[in-house]
Parts: C-alpha cells; structure tokens; sequence
C-alpha cells in the first residue's frame, strides 16, 4: 500500500506493539479473540517489550512478521533469553526506541522515560513492565505502553485489562490504534502520531 504526499509516495508500515504475557507463570495463553486478529504473514513488524515466558509463545510470536528479520524483542526482567535491553527500529520517517521498562525508576516515570527517549534520540519510545496501557505525547515525542497482552498481574495492577497496540505508519504520520478486551469484548480506539517540530503537550488516557 502507498500513498503520495508532497515529499512524494511512502509505503504503509504495520507495527505490532505487545509485551509482558508471562506464560504461563503468570496467565495461561494469549486470548482467542486476539489471535483471531493477529494473524500470520499481515504485519510487517513485531516489537516486543519482553517477558514472554515460555518457547511455545516465542515461537507464535515468530510468526507474526511478514519477514521475521522485522521481530525485535527486548529483555524483561524475568527473562533468562539473549535478546538486548535496548533496541532500535526505523520505520517511516519514525525511529522508535524499545526497551522492556524495569530499568525506569519510578516505573512508569515520564521523566526517566524522557531521559531514555533524549539517550536515545528517538521519535517514540516504548516500554512496558507496568502492565497498564498508555500512549502519551510531549513536545512532538512519543511514549507508548502497550500495557500486558494477556492481561498478567503486577506488583502495580492486580487487575488488568489484555492490550497491545498496532501503529499504522505512513512517512512522517501513525494512526496509533490501542486494543482492549473488557467485559469479554474487543475494544478498539484510535489517536494519531506525528513527527513534527512543534512543542505541544497532549495526553491520552
């Protein structure tokens, strides 16, 4: 899929944002209606925010990517895997940062993640760990949590809500689309990202 602006045709990028499925020390399996949706060989990339739990899951999630060489994963704090504690992608006109979040103190914090994000110098930054879903923008840079795909428990949150993200990128634009399962449900919402150099501060809950 392209589509043409004036700085000329950029191809469509689906992203993938999961993390934290701790399976099966903490939940069971991924829910039905989210593999009903994530489906092999429509995305072309995964960025995983870790803790994936067990070989079985790995290997599902190897599936997912178009090409499998666009599945990044970071280490979380309970993971015993090779993968890096930081990794980087470029995607569109967008360079995201990944990293699973237990090295944010407070976790959660947006100012330590706005350090990690200048460390970086990235346009989004993502992390997990906390298990809540959230997608905030400050100053034109971007911070998403696709909160716990299976809905795991934390320290933080003995009640969460199943979620992940999938960012729909064109050049400089991203529709951010955030998924929940409530009341037995998908629920869907929609915000849209943009690399700009305006200094703006919006927040989505």
């Amino acid at each position: 899929v392209s589509t043409q602006s004036t700085w000329g045709y950029f191809i469509m990028e689906l992203v993938l944002i999961l993390g934290d499925f701790h399976i099966p020390q903490k939940s069971a399996d991924i829910p039905d209606q989210f593999k009903e949706l994530l489906k092999p060989g429509k995305i072309h990339h995964v960025l995983c925010t870790g803790n994936i739990g067990n070989a079985e899951t790995a290997a599902w999630l190897e599936t997912i990517p178009i090409d499998k060489k666009n599945l990044k994963i970071v280490k979380g704090d309970v993971d015993t895997s090779g993968t890096p504690e930081v990794d980087m992608a470029t995607i569109g006109h967008f360079k995201i940062g990944l990293i699973h979040g237990h090295q944010i103190v407070p976790w959660g914090d947006l100012e330590s993640l706005g350090t990690v994000q200048k460390e970086l110098d990235c346009d989004i930054l993502i992390s997990g760990h906390t298990h809540i879903i959230k997608a905030m923008t400050i100053d034109s840079k971007h911070f998403l949590n696709p909160g716990s795909i299976t809905g795991a428990t934390s320290i933080m949150n003995s009640e969460v809500v199943p979620s992940f993200m999938l960012l729909s990128i064109e050049g400089y634009q991203a529709n951010l689309y955030e998924y929940r399962i409530e009341g037995g449900a998908v629920h869907v919402s929609k915000c849209e990202l943009k690399k700009s150099i305006e200094q703006h501060i919006t927040y989505r809950a």
